[in-house]
């Protein structure tokens, strides 16, 4: 993995968010195709989007048990880089997506507790990257983005057989302290850099980008990974 921290901005709606993401050092850019959640964006709307990132930014696609027919639309559709899959997927969804569509795939991921970590050493397996997300709450409406985290000591200095991202509730105030203790290389934020519920804020999302990467320079961050 390339040195630093890598950055995820994700549920981008507007041009706006897009441009205020191109002004940092982001790696990733983020766009949901999940009817249910307010930073959903049509096909049309994510290829308008999409095609504003500039070079170097990789657009990720976050579908939640998405059928062929939806993947087939949105990657004939829209210039992507990776595929999230932030359902239910099993891990033989997760390689059959990946060999369908040419594409890396990253898996989500829910952990509440240390019963949900071997579900990381399966996904770990089949996944080009995990993402270390909080367990949503039962019946939640949303797989993801609903501002909560869990305990990053669960998975503090741990690495899977693939790169992994932690997600799950962090801010411009707290990813410092998320790197710090997970020893995380890559962290993804939603609802932690909006001024509403859907609605991105430049000011927080160059927060966000800076403070991670300025955590990855504290005496405190790094550190040996722990095989799990």
């Amino acid at each position: 993995m390339t040195p630093g921290i890598s950055v995820k901005i994700c549920g981008l709606s507007r041009a706006e968010d897009v441009a205020a993401v191109a002004r940092t050092s982001a790696r990733y850019v983020g766009f949901v195709f999940f009817p249910k959640s307010p930073r959903h964006v049509t096909i049309e709307t994510a290829r308008s989007l999409a095609l504003q990132v500039p070079d170097g930014q990789a657009k990720v696609a976050l579908v939640v048990n998405a059928d062929n027919d939806l993947l087939d639309r949105i990657t004939a559709e829209v210039p992507l880089d990776i595929l999230q899959l932030h359902g239910s997927e099993p891990p033989a969804r997760v390689a059959e997506v990946r060999q369908r569509y040419g594409l890396p795939v990253m898996k989500a991921v829910g952990v509440a507790d240390a019963s949900d970590l071997p579900q990381l050493d399966v996904y770990g397996r089949v996944a080009d990257q995990l993402l270390v997300d909080a367990k949503p709450p039962k019946n939640a409406d949303l797989p993801g983005g609903n501002g909560l985290s869990f305990d990053w000591r669960l998975v503090a200095r741990r690495r899977w057989a693939c790169p992994w991202m932690l997600a799950g509730g962090l801010t411009p105030d707290t990813v410092a302290e998320a790197i710090a203790l997970t020893g995380a290389r890559q962290v993804d934020v939603s609802s932690g850099v909006e001024r509403a519920r859907g609605v991105k804020d430049a000011d927080l999302i160059t927060a966000f980008v800076e403070n991670a990467v300025a955590a990855d320079k504290s005496p405190s961050a790094g550190g040996p990974p722990v095989l799990t």
